[in-house]
């Protein structure tokens, strides 16, 4: 019996865990060798062990028994389908989730930087390897990253992706060059995404860390993160983790690219939902105030109504998820579950179960399937 049943499940969040050579084996020569180590955040050796343990549960039952078993609570390379695709599919399985996106982890550390070659370089082989693990299940969905920093070769990347089948675009939330994402050099990696049906993705860490290291030093002892380690969010990192999707979006509302390109479509990943509720009361506050001296606020729509057709949104389990649809209705929020990263938790649906009390059937299935299917372009029955 899966992990979940009784409805159709749409996973809008999970990662692949790499391995130390798994990038470097779809670069191309000139590229491969310029690459940089895998920052693995001190798990090396848990990458190492998580392989041949992958590899030597395909002749052992009572091994791949014993993972199974352990599907929701083994984390990061120590989880069924963590590197391994065949494992992934049987993952799936055993979750019950009928889609599932799924993001890279660390790789994007060998190749980010201001060198165009090695940048687009490597965004072509962290693409063509993402593809690659998906391939042989048409549940799970790629996503490619396409860096901002040029338009033509970001562009020319976007083309690419869509090519080898990856399923998303993921694109920093935060400018790669010197003009914003909304200028019309832009435009040709809207249109792309647009005339392809293949949705953006925004995620967390796109847009660096927005909290000031200064906040930190506050004469205090520095923390652990939630996790235990001392290298992700704590408290104020949290705080502030919205600030570069948010505006981010609000630039491609107020700028007019959501007009220009309405079939583009996006979605908001592990950065929190709550703040949805006040962004749509601000941009239309923005649109009404500013329209005067702003000749391109003049929209045929409101400015909210741009993000309710076209962005959806992650919740945080913990965030009260039903109050978030009663403020700001039902067609914006998805269902994730981070697998196998351990801040989606051991039990994330009864996490958002509990945050849903109150809410219809329709709300519901829109959270855990439909909003899913409309970003990712799906057909969805009337």
């Amino acid at each position: 019996m899966p992990y979940a049943e009784g409805r159709t499940f749409y996973d809008a969040d999970s990662h692949l865990m790499e391995t130390s050579g798994w990038l470097a084996s779809y670069a191309d020569p000139g590229i491969r060798e310029r690459l940089r180590p895998l920052y693995l955040d001190g798990g090396g050796a848990l990458a190492d062990e998580a392989m041949r343990a992958a590899e030597s549960r395909r002749g052992d039952p009572a091994a791949a028994a014993e993972a199974e078993a352990a599907l929701l609570t083994a984390k990061g390379w120590s989880a069924l389908g963590a590197c391994d695709s065949a494992e992934r599919s049987r993952a799936l399985d055993l979750l019950g989730y009928d889609r599932q996106l799924v993001f890279s982890t660390f790789a994007a550390s060998q190749f980010m930087g201001d060198d165009p070659d090695l940048l687009y370089g490597g965004t072509r082989a962290h693409n063509r390897a993402m593809a690659d693990f998906c391939a042989g299940d048409e549940r799970l969905l790629a996503v490619a990253m396409v860096p901002l920093a040029d338009p033509e070769l970001a562009a020319a990347a976007v083309d690419e992706a869509i090519d080898i089948g990856c399923g998303a675009v993921l694109v920093p939330s935060a400018p790669s060059a010197d003009i914003s994402p909304s200028h019309p050099d832009y435009d040709g990696v809207w249109a792309r995404l647009q005339d392809t049906g293949i949705p953006f993705m925004l995620h967390i860490g796109g847009g660096g860390r927005p909290l000031k290291p200064a906040f930190h030093n506050n004469g205090l002892p520095r923390p652990t993160d939630f996790l235990g380690a001392g290298e992700n969010i704590r408290s104020k990192d949290y705080m502030v983790l919205h600030n570069p999707p948010e505006t981010f979006l609000a630039v491609l509302v107020l700028d007019g690219v959501f007009e220009r390109f309405p079939g583009l479509r996006g979605g908001c990943i592990e950065q929190g939902a709550m703040w949805v509720v006040p962004l749509l009361k601000r941009l239309d506050i923005a649109q009404r105030t500013f329209k005067r001296t702003e000749p391109a606020l003049d929209l045929p729509l409101t400015a909210s109504d741009y993000i309710r057709r076209q962005v959806k949104f992650t919740p945080f389990p913990t965030e009260p998820v039903g109050w978030m649809i009663e403020q700001a209705g039902d067609e914006l929020f998805l269902f994730s579950s981070d697998y196998p990263h351990p801040e989606g938790g051991r039990n994330p649906l009864k996490r958002f179960e509990e945050s849903l009390a109150g809410i219809g059937e329709e709300a519901r299935e829109r959270f855990y399937s439909r909003n899913f299917a409309e970003m990712m372009g799906m057909h969805v029955a009337a």
